[in-house]
């Protein structure tokens, strides 16, 4: 069955030329060579490739005066670098690339640097061979752990300190995708007996991937503390290798999130924290990335899921440790779940990219469709233009054309809009001198509408399952593509003709719009690719619309495709990628910002969507009896704190802040207040939510907050007027809405 599954998916210029099947993990060994570990069935083999490191020069006459002798090869085409130097070893190559850019006082990695240079060893080899992780494997045959940790906090402190002698490590909890599962408890064992058996478990268990929620900045950060007190190595690598830790940093949309990267010989950290994160980036639907929310959103908790609240394990360790080790086992069948959703897309990509399965999940798609050129540009010989210089141009076409209730509303969209384009119409990189940015978008798109027929055609969940991850995976790299052509730090970029793109679609957009008024149809709103709007009044049923949107589509030029995408009971347009959306079946869908913000507390949400679901159930005139009734709940304290609380995430250092808020250069902010009062040690990435506190209307909030973890039911301190305020003028926002309005 393996083998049939991806029998379609065949492209060198995707998944690399190299036919080594089953290799799990490459790492750097010595100075020359990169030890590969691949399986074959039940057995792990373990080798030693020869590694080449390589720069990529503009001109020869940068290596006068070295003292080692690389190979020199000459690649053919226009690109600026157009000399592949290889070296015996990475030492080498290091010493030569750092003369360069004293010589040139530019260093690699600017646009004007006459080196090109892959910073990470692995990519170097997996572009030099052609290889890439998993071929010929499953997910399934991957050996999956899933580790957390339970800590305890003595009395008068707030949170657990890894550097306080009497703080310690009370439950351990394994899990991996055999269904093996495991808890050490410090009822049993010491602390150091914990930690040797955790280094006993995983040297046994001996797994490809680790994996935890926020494992990178707080398990594997707490265990290596705590380790080191106690002077036990932290051997959790393949062949008895002692796991490292290093500063790093990931972007996610457009926020960079810092994190301690831990690097485990022979296998992959992957951390479900930022899975969870990148997850997000397209829904915009989590409320917090705990894992207790995400496995809640993605419908993973379990019915009989326990849960103990974070200031109670140590209390629950001392008086009832069975809950605590219920709860601890949750905590990692839990990732186990998350994991199995969001790290297949993932897998695939680390089966076609040159990056390892855990930086697959970090590096951004221009930085892995840029890797696909450079492999085969360096395969073919040929040379590596220079990054050209970014501009700005007008983007995607969005606009809205009604505010307010619409009854009876068809959404259609463009199917793939700017590849559709770029395949159609033939806008490729200038620069890509070997044609391979059409190559690979007109395989990737065959390949997407194949994996998904067999999705469809799929009769065992397994099976629907993975060829549902694999179309997911096909359709990121398709839609990325536009993207890297207006991404400045990709070396075939073209922003003339990413400018070309996004005028073409526009004038797409605006022929749709102009055929749907002739057909005597009302536009809501237009959102790139798609279209919200209400059908004349002679189609009623569902079968029309369809009908209706299939004529649209043999309007467009050939290759553009217009889909049917839904029909719904009612839309309320606010403003551009703003609205909701009522399901005939009563599903309420909220789309943007401005309705459904993170920035907003939980009763505004509540509030926001309360009052929209009588708007567009045509019962608006119930709203101000609601807001009267928040206003109440508000004064007599009825509401628990999870309710008026708010969840920021930390995006820079405390240090950093100190030092702006010394130089007047930003506001002062609650959350990074009491993470300065606080004794645990915050860091970007972290989350604090926080309370209001006080009895005035006009507080300052970082003068006037508190942690959210301090409220106590029994003296509520919330300040009330306040947040009454703040629900006033978001009624009054959305006032005009509850008047009278003509309904297109």
């Amino acid at each position: 069955m393996k083998r049939e599954m991806l029998s379609f998916v065949k492209s060198n210029i995707l998944f690399g030329q190299d036919e080594t099947r089953g290799i799990v993990a490459m790492e750097v060994e010595g100075d020359e060579g990169i030890r590969v570990f691949r399986k074959e069935g039940d057995r792990l083999l373990s080798e030693l490739q020869p590694f080449q490191p390589f720069l990529l020069l503009s001109d020869t006459s940068l290596l006068e005066g070295i003292t080692c002798s690389p190979s020199v090869k000459t690649l053919k085409g226009s690109g600026e670098y157009r000399y592949q130097v290889s070296f015996g070893s990475w030492r080498e190559m290091d010493r030569v690339r750092k003369a360069i850019a004293q010589k040139t006082e530019v260093s690699a990695g600017h646009p004007d640097s006459p080196v090109f240079f892959v910073s990470d060893p692995i990519q170097q080899h997996l572009i030099v061979t052609g290889q890439t992780f998993f071929k010929g494997l499953t997910f399934e045959e991957l050996r999956r752990m899933q580790l957390d940790i339970e800590t305890f906090c003595p009395e008068g402190y707030e949170f657990p300190n890894p550097n306080r002698q009497e703080d310690r490590i009370i439950v351990i909890s394994f899990c991996d995708n055999t269904g093996w599962e495991k808890v050490i408890s410090g009822k049993d064992l010491s602390e150091k007996e914990m930690l040797g058996e955790l280094v006993r478990i995983i040297q046994e268990r001996d797994p490809d991937i680790i994996e935890g929620h926020n494992i990178f900045n707080y398990d594997l950060d707490y265990i290596s503390r705590r380790a080191r007190i106690h002077g036990i190595p932290l051997d959790l690598g393949r062949e008895g290798k002692t796991a490292r830790s290093r500063s790093s940093r990931v972007m996610i949309a457009e926020r960079t999130i810092n994190y301690s990267r831990w690097d485990i010989y022979g296998r992959h950290v992957v951390d479900t924290f930022i899975l969870a994160q990148f997850y997000d980036v397209v829904t915009r639907e989590l409320e917090n990335f705990g894992l207790k929310e995400v496995a809640r959103h993605l419908n993973l908790a379990s019915p009989d899921r326990t849960y103990v609240d974070g200031d109670q394990i140590t209390w629950h360790f001392l008086h009832h440790p069975e809950k605590l080790h219920r709860y601890a086992l949750d905590d990692v069948r839990e990732t186990r779940a998350v994991s199995d959703l969001l790290s297949r897309s993932y897998f695939f990509q680390a089966q076609i990219f040159p990056f390892s399965f855990q930086n697959a999940v970090v590096r951004g798609n221009a930085a892995k469709i840029d890797s696909l050129f450079i492999r085969e540009y360096l395969r073919q010989g040929h040379a590596i233009p220079k990054l050209e210089e970014a501009r700005s141009f007008a983007g995607g076409y969005t606009d809205i054309f009604y505010q307010g209730v619409a009854k009876g509303v068809v959404y259609c969209d463009v199917r793939s809009l700017y590849p559709s384009l770029m395949l159609s119409e033939e806008i490729w990189p200038k620069k890509d001198e070997l044609h391979i940015f059409s190559r690979l978008l007109a395989d990737l798109r065959d390949f997407r509408f194949r994996a998904k027929d067999m999705a469809a055609q799929a009769t065992l969940p397994e099976e629907r399952q993975f060829f549902d991850a694999l179309q997911s995976t096909f359709k990121i790299l398709i839609n990325s593509f536009y993207g890297y052509m207006g991404h400045a730090q990709s070396h075939f970029s073209d922003f003339d003709q990413a400018e070309r793109i996004t005028a073409r679609g526009r004038e797409l957009l605006e022929s749709m719009i102009e055929w749907l008024g002739k057909k005597g149809c009302q536009v809501i709103e237009i959102d790139t690719d798609g279209i919200y709007f209400v059908p004349g009044p002679d189609i009623t049923i569902e079968r029309q619309e369809e009908d209706l949107v299939k004529e649209l589509s043999d309007f467009m030029p050939e290759g553009i495709i217009v889909e049917y995408g839904g029909r719904y009971k009612a839309m309320f347009s606010y403003k551009i990628k703003n609205y909701a959306l009522l399901d005939y079946d009563g599903t309420l869908r909220i789309k943007g910002s401005g309705l459904r913000s993170r920035g907003l507390e939980k009763f505004q949400r509540v509030f926001l969507e309360e009052m929209i679901s009588r708007l567009l159930a045509g019962q608006k005139e119930g709203i101000p009896q609601l807001f009267q009734q928040y206003l109440e709940r508000m004064a007599l304290h009825q509401w628990d704190v999870k309710m008026f609380m708010k969840t920021e995430m930390l995006q820079e250092s405390l240090e950093k802040y100190r030092e702006k808020i010394r130089n007047n250069a930003r506001n002062r902010s609650a959350p990074y207040e009491l993470a300065l009062r606080s004794e645990k040690r915050y860091q970007p990435g972290d989350q604090i939510s926080y309370y209001v506190t006080g009895d005035s209307e006009r507080v300052q909030a970082y003068d006037h907050c508190k942690l959210a973890r301090e409220w106590d039911s029994r003296h509520p301190d919330e300040n009330v007027r306040y947040y009454q305020r703040k629900l006033r003028n978001l009624y009054k926002k959305f006032s005009e809405f509850f008047e009278d309005e003509t309904e297109p």
